[in-house]
């Protein structure tokens, strides 16, 4: 690769790891707030034992985080193959996605890992 097709090669990488990044960021935030309230509904429902009639306008939220993290799968699929890591980033995403409040963790610190890593991409391609 010459060094005048270098640096659009690096700028159109840039901008798609930049989206992916960004979609990521939403997905990870939307995740983590679905499993608090889904958190929130399993106690209600188990230890505190409230009455089917509370019960009953919480019934959508394992149904709608069982979706939600569907989509948080394939962006994290996709940020995955854009950034070209390895297994083990893959699973910690993954998990991310599972485990109260590590979803905001992780977000927190793959969103700086990426940016780095595109600010780094950009200034060598320029």
């Amino acid at each position: 690769m010459t060094e005048t097709t270098a640096a659009p090669a690096a700028a159109r990488w840039a901008a798609k790891a930049t989206g992916a990044l960004r979609r990521y960021r939403v997905m990870a935030w939307v995740t983590g707030v679905m499993l608090l309230l889904l958190v929130v509904e399993m106690v209600l429902a188990y230890v505190v034992g409230a009455p089917d009639a509370v019960l009953r306008y919480l019934a959508w939220i394992p149904f709608a985080h069982g979706w939600i993290y569907v989509v948080y799968l394939v962006t994290v699929l996709d940020l995955w193959s854009t950034m070209r890591w390895r297994w083990g980033r893959l699973a910690a995403l993954v998990l991310a996605g599972v485990v109260p409040v590590l979803s905001f963790v992780v977000e927190r610190r793959v969103h700086r890992e990426g940016e780095e890593r595109v600010a780094a991409a950009t200034t060598l391609g320029a």
